[in-house]
């Protein structure tokens, strides 16, 4: 890769979006702001996803370059408003990079990939407390996230900072113990419990997948695109067909 021709393109996309919110450029990239763009910047990033779970390099590429436009045109709005900018932007996630691997960029050494994992909690804990931030390790789990996913985070948070009893166990009696109170639970006079129980059950089975090494939203995504699939097959039945 050219690194003149990285610098030059970076700065090349940078003026883009300046030409684009100055006077004379695109009324509708004018009038954007951080909140009307979240959902732009959500949707980039499923489609980045998407393309990474097709394997189709052409496409990833093409992703990729949405979701970074989002970035840099986010960051212009920043330096609008006199927030941050997009050096500032640069500049904080190489330090934090740096400051994250000491086992590279420092004195440190791991023997695993897990053991990085865990120094990596721990210097994030250490950079909330030196801030003065909530340290909670569920306070950085974004409640925006698919909710799968969400189940993943919090209960790996939980069991990384030895906050929940029932991390150590297998989940699987707990599973089986929800599907006998759903069982006799009546829908209609117990819809409250019911959904609340429903609900136990999923973040039941989201631990059991991740205590297997599984990542319950990877596998909910592989199920959608399999069950979509089976009706594409010859003699397949579209669900929503009459």
């Amino acid at each position: 890769m050219d690194r003149n021709s990285l610098g030059k393109l970076f700065t090349d996309l940078y003026d883009l979006v300046v030409r684009l919110r100055s006077p004379g450029g695109c009324p509708w990239d004018a009038r954007q702001t951080y909140r009307t763009l979240r959902m732009y910047l959500l949707e980039e990033a499923y489609e980045a996803l998407d393309a990474v779970e097709k394997g189709e390099a052409a496409e990833i590429c093409r992703e990729l370059g949405d979701l970074l436009f989002q970035i840099v045109f986010m960051a212009y709005l920043g330096e609008e408003r006199g927030e941050f900018d997009l050096l500032d932007v640069l500049r904080n996630i190489h330090e934090k990079m740096i400051r994250r691997h000491p086992h590279v960029f420092g004195s440190s050494t791991v023997e695993s990939a897990e053991e990085v994992s865990a120094n990596w909690a721990a210097i994030k804990q250490k950079e909330r407390e030196d801030a003065g931030e909530p340290t909670s390790p569920f306070e950085t789990v974004p409640v925006a996230l698919p909710s799968l996913l969400r189940a993943h985070r919090l209960g790996e948070r939980a069991a990384k900072a030895g906050l929940s009893e029932t991390e150590s166990e297998d989940p699987r009696p707990r599973i089986r113990e929800r599907l006998g109170e759903l069982e006799e639970l009546d829908r209609e006079k117990d819809v409250e419990l019911f959904r609340e129980r429903m609900g136990d059950l999923l973040f039941d089975l989201a631990s059991l997948a991740r205590g297997w090494g599984l990542n319950s939203e990877d596998l909910l995504r592989a199920a959608n695109q399999r069950f979509v699939e089976r009706f594409r097959e010859p003699g397949g039945r579209d669900p929503g067909a009459r």
